[in-house]
């Protein structure tokens, strides 16, 4: 196993597959996954000549199940580890769900000097809880639920989970029972302890001013029907605070758009690291 040891002693598994003198592409997994919900795109994009690097963030996968220190701030700051420990440069940093926070944590946290484009993917940035300032956010009480269901019995709420996370309970997507298992696999991978805490991350976290200090070519697909992260309090709020932010949005698309329809996404994305 690849690891690397962050700077608080936290060991991160991660992948780094493709040529070594590629242009690196770093993925951030969404919650409560880990760097196997970017197989498709691993390999697609190491066929293609990139260097792929994905990491399991701490408490998921294969990483260290820490008690403390499961907050974006050290999230960000073990992405830094992993890029710093790699000596990456010119890299494309890609976001999925809670990696988008994590992604534009560290772009506020430490810079952009390393990073060549940002990618954000069903991104939570910039803030999911629903305030006064935001309607279209998700209640508060949504996630109490979810830490509920994580708490009481997270195989089968993960399970369960699946069916809005990629929009099996719409008229017309098949089911993917396959899909559906490895989703559950992934997350009792990881421990509940990270996982609990990464809930308060995910949905009460203010990335605003961390959106506002990017200043890279930064591409945000977003699904319309993404059940998990509302277009409304996302998506179309982020490219508003990015500067010359590129909008591309799914119709019907899910929050799991990059493993459900992987060829359109992985497409969209050799596209725009292209340009």
């Amino acid at each position: 196993m690849s690891i690397i040891i962050t700077s608080d002693g936290t060991r991160i598994f991660y992948k780094d597959w493709g040529p070594r003198d590629g242009q690196p592409i770093v993925f951030s997994h969404g919650w409560p996954l880990s760097s196997d919900a970017w197989d498709a795109q691993m390999l697609f994009f190491g066929a293609e000549g990139y260097r792929v690097i994905a990491h399991d963030r701490r408490g998921h996968g294969r990483s260290d199940q820490t008690w403390q220190g499961n907050d974006m701030d050290r999230y960000a700051d073990d992405l830094a580890d992993l890029v710093n420990t790699l000596d990456l440069a010119n890299a494309v940093l890609v976001g999925h769900s809670t990696g988008g926070g994590e992604v534009v944590r560290y772009v506020g946290r430490h810079g952009s000097e390393r990073v060549a484009k940002v990618v954000l993917v069903g991104a939570v940035p910039p803030l999911m809880l629903q305030t006064p300032a935001s309607p279209h956010g998700t209640p508060i009480e949504v996630f109490d639920g979810i830490r509920a269901g994580v708490a009481s019995n997270r195989s089968q709420f993960y399970y369960d989970l699946t069916i809005p996370f990629y929009g099996f309970n719409r008229d017309g997507v098949d089911s993917n029972e396959g899909l559906r298992e490895s989703f559950r696999l992934q997350g009792l991978a990881g421990g509940i302890k990270g996982q609990y805490d990464c809930i308060h991350e995910f949905s009460e976290v203010d990335y605003s001013e961390d959106l506002k200090a990017i200043d890279r070519p930064t591409l945000i697909i977003h699904g319309d029907d993404d059940q998990i992260v509302p277009i409304k309090a996302s998506a179309e709020k982020a490219a508003k605070l990015v500067r010359g932010a590129i909008l591309k949005v799914y119709a019907g698309g899910s929050h799991g758009l990059a493993q459900l329809d992987p060829q359109r996404f992985n497409a969209d994305l050799l596209g725009f690291i292209r340009t």
